[in-house]
Formats: C-alpha cells, sequence, structure tokens
C-alpha cells in the first residue's frame, strides 16, 4: 500500500511539474479526457 501512495505522489509531481501553466493544464485534460473518450468508443465496437 505504502508504494502504491509513493508512486501516486511520484506521478503527480511529475504532472504538476510538466504542465506549469494553466493553459498547459487544460491542454493536458483536454487530451485525456479525449484519449478516454476514443478508448470508449474502440471497445464498443
Amino acid at each position: 500500500m505504502r508504494k502504491i501512495v509513493v508512486l501516486a505522489a511520484a506521478a503527480a509531481t511529475l504532472l504538476v511539474a510538466a504542465c506549469n501553466t494553466v493553459e498547459g493544464v487544460g491542454r493536458d485534460v483536454s487530451a485525456a479526457g479525449r484519449a478516454v473518450s476514443h478508448t470508449a468508443s474502440d471497445a464498443k465496437r
């Protein structure tokens, strides 16, 4: 359980560091949404 928490914290740190502007966060969230939507569409087929 502790490893999961440490890995999640490290991932969150990398994500925050990668998108250092509000615009960057918006682009990242939008891209993640498109990826989820695309995966869901593929799963329906």
